[in-house]
């Protein structure tokens, strides 16, 4: 299953997701339970029958089955079930292996089954609660509830940064000294940054890198709060006649999550008369080369890809000088 025909158009708030499900071994009285997740198509490469898998001479983590290759490419393949903590899958006619690309990295998940694609506004995914997350282990990234099955749709980032530590988010040794301070009379004290991820422990990390940087964040945890902030801001910049920079120079947004995803945010300030000379950087692991286009569709002044976190407060001080004539 290719989901080269499927791709929404940028800005219209919604998704699709590729629901699966994992089989867990029976329990003493012999049921077996279902549980049902999902993916977003825009990660998914293909969705193949299980290949042939060779063993790797070092394992890095026992969810790891090894990998295998798929034209001329040698792919890792991970067995969903066992890194959430339900025994090794059973393998069945059913099987299936949901070959994905994200944070410019290709991998592959092996799942009991694949059922169907759904089609959803980003408004149905509700954000997990704090049982549910310490339930899965901060694993899980949004809810969708149907009549009969609740899909629960996994943090993939996570799962790839636990099993490869090495690709998780860093800041580099060094990456603080290398950024550039704006100089000049037309420099104000700070700079004003507007973030929007759902990911507590990303957001954090992104205002830290910021804030060290001189600038003073306001960080929402998703779209649809950062939407609402900026409204307040039109409003408050009505009454005072003041302009938007008075209150913020830059908005760094995530593109997955809750009620409002990153590409309609950055549309919504785009298509804005008041907002749109805010530079906006999308920072998300669905920058790639076949995705870029969705970015630039809505009107991202710049796209970087996680984990490259470390560009980001560089790349966020040129596009502030680049709109506000001031000199780096």
């Amino acid at each position: 299953m290719s989901q080269t025909n499927i791709l929404l158009e940028s800005g219209t708030n919604e998704l699709e997701l590729v629901e699966f499900y994992i089989d867990e071994k029976p329990d003493a009285a012999g049921k077996t339970y279902r549980g049902y997740y999902g993916i977003n198509v825009a990660k998914v490469l293909e969705i193949i029958r299980l290949p042939p898998v060779t063993q790797l001479p070092e394992i890095p983590h026992p969810s790891v089955l090894g990998a295998f290759n798929l034209r001329s490419r040698i792919i890792p393949l991970v067995d969903l079930s066992l890194w959430l903590g339900k025994g090794a899958s059973e393998v069945k006619d059913s099987s299936k292996v949901i070959v994905s690309e994200f944070n410019r990295m290709i991998s592959a998940f092996m799942v009991s089954g694949v059922t169907r694609i759904h089609r959803l506004s980003w408004t149905q995914v509700e954000a997990p609660g704090r049982h549910l997350n310490e339930y899965s282990s901060n694993s899980v990234t949004g809810v969708v509830r149907f009549d009969d099955r609740i899909l629960l749709v996994l943090d993939m980032e996570k799962i790839v940064a636990e099993l490869n530590p090495s690709l998780g988010m860093k800041i580099e040794e060094g990456a603080m000294a290398a950024i550039k301070e704006a100089k000049g009379p037309a420099r104000k004290e700070h700079f004003r940054a507007l973030i929007a991820d759902d990911s507590t422990s990303i957001r954090r990390m992104i205002a830290g890198m910021l804030e060290k940087a001189g600038f003073e964040v306001t960080q929402t945890v998703n779209g649809q709060d950062a939407w609402n902030v900026l409204a307040d801001v039109k409003r408050r910049a009505a009454e005072e006649h003041k302009p938007l920079s008075e209150y913020f120079d830059i908005m760094v947004s995530d593109i997955e999550m809750p009620e409002m995803d990153g590409h309609n945010l950055t549309k919504r300030v785009k298509d804005d008369p008041f907002l749109k000379e805010m530079p906006v950087i999308l920072f998300s692991s669905l920058i790639t080369d076949r995705l870029r286009h969705k970015g630039d569709a809505v009107g991202a002044d710049d796209q970087i890809s996680k984990p490259n976190i470390s560009e980001l407060t560089r790349r966020a001080f040129e596009l502030i000088a680049q709109r506000q004539n001031i000199e780096l």
